[in-house]
């Protein structure tokens, strides 16, 4: 089964058709992956978890999509938040980078294999991951940047 879901609820803000959420994004091997999520369920610790891995941060707590691509506020920091120990440089910010992946934080499937769940951007299907945070997570996401989610 695949299910195709709006972004709409999780807009915070537009301007013209440029979309901005409270979200963090990071992008790997020049994919982009938006992370959502309410405050507390682990956005900017799953994305300092892919930073170890290779990526590189888009922005930590706010980011533009604009034509299909994440990209920071101007004047963003290069900085991410790790709960209980504070702010965390990164290295220059990942200018932009095509959105390829979301992952809603927050959210768990009822069941062992899921159905495929995709975002609509424009004219395109984004893959949706929902998931916890949990020890495998930024694992995962990794693979499906890699190689994608097997048909089943």
């Amino acid at each position: 089964m695949v299910i195709v879901e709006p972004l709409d609820p999780w807009i915070a803000a537009r301007d013209s058709e440029d979309l901005y959420f409270n979200a963090s994004a990071v992008a790997y091997q020049g994919r982009g992956v938006l992370l959502l999520g309410p405050s507390g369920s682990g956005k900017s610790s799953v994305a300092l978890g892919l930073l170890a891995f290779g990526a590189e941060l888009i922005c930590d707590d706010g980011i533009w999509l604009r034509a299909g691509l994440l990209t920071p506020p101007q004047g963003a920091p290069n900085l991410i938040e790790a709960r209980g120990i504070g702010l965390l440089n990164t290295g220059p910010l990942c200018p932009s980078a095509p959105l390829s992946l979301v992952v809603e934080l927050g959210q768990t499937e009822g069941q062992r294999l899921p159905p495929r769940r995709f975002v609509a951007v424009d004219d395109e299907k984004v893959p949706l991951i929902r998931a916890e945070h949990g020890p495998t997570l930024e694992t995962a996401i990794l693979q499906v940047l890699r190689h994608g989610r097997g048909n089943y």
